[in-house]
């Protein structure tokens, strides 16, 4: 029984230092360079939170506070029509009450306006575009362009006219009737123009001459309507 005893030990031991070898060549020996466990946890923290330093924010030591914008200064009473009208002169006055009443006025934009409108009715008046002239003009104003387009066409005769220069636009008066603005401007312009009979002889002016003509033109406007445009409504020759 003894000898069985022993066999069975000698078994174990042999078996135990077997174990112990291959245990030893898979995890070999610790020689106290090794790298420490790998902790996903503190990996994670080291992400999320940044150096102390990083943290440091300045602050004001008063809230920013954005500055307003200055008002824009209104124009002193004799500087509001400058280039334009006299401080306390008729036309001033009433170029006041044009702007009381239509808020958008601007004398400047309306004489440049103006300007446009003058060379393209005198141009469309010699084309006898009719169509054109009835979008710039009063009904009255164009009813008598019509017939004089009319009376032109029955004689067989035409019209050209090129602008060489505008040299001058005066407001000359300007008022408020009720709810309608009436501006005034005087033009001084150079033409070139000249009417053929059907054979194409200049029977009226000159095509190569440079004219000086001066014409006053009245604009007038609703200032209580949502159309901005203003429409000639009467026309002069002037001195």
């Amino acid at each position: 029984m003894s000898n069985v005893f022993d066999i069975y030990t000698i078994i174990f031991l042999a078996l135990a230092v077997f174990i112990f070898l291959r245990l030893r060549s898979v995890l070999g020996q610790r020689t106290g360079r090794e790298r420490p466990p790998y902790d996903p946890y503190s990996a994670r923290d080291a992400v999320r939170s940044p150096p102390a330093a990083d943290k440091v924010v300045t602050l004001p030591s008063h809230p920013v506070e954005s500055a307003p914008r200055p008002a824009e200064p209104l124009p002193a009473p004799g500087e509001r029509w400058k280039g334009v009208a006299e401080a306390g002169s008729a036309v001033a006055t009433g170029l006041d009450a044009i702007a009381a009443a239509d808020t958008s006025f601007d004398a400047q934009h309306f004489i440049t306006g103006a300007r446009a409108a003058y060379e393209m009715i005198v141009t469309t008046f010699a084309e006898g575009d009719r169509r054109q002239l009835r979008s710039l003009l009063s009904r009255e104003v164009f009813d008598g362009f019509d017939a004089a387009i009319t009376a032109r066409e029955n004689r067989g005769e035409s019209a050209e006219t090129r602008f060489v220069s505008i040299d001058g636009s005066t407001i000359t008066a300007a008022e408020l009737r009720n709810r309608t603005a009436q501006i005034t401007v005087r033009f001084i312009s150079k033409l070139i123009s000249a009417t053929r009979d059907r054979s194409g002889t200049v029977i009226d002016g000159n095509a190569e001459k440079v004219t000086d003509v001066t014409d006053v033109w009245t604009f007038a406007r609703d200032v209580s309507s949502r159309d901005p445009n203003w429409k000639v409504a009467a026309t002069e020759a002037g001195q």
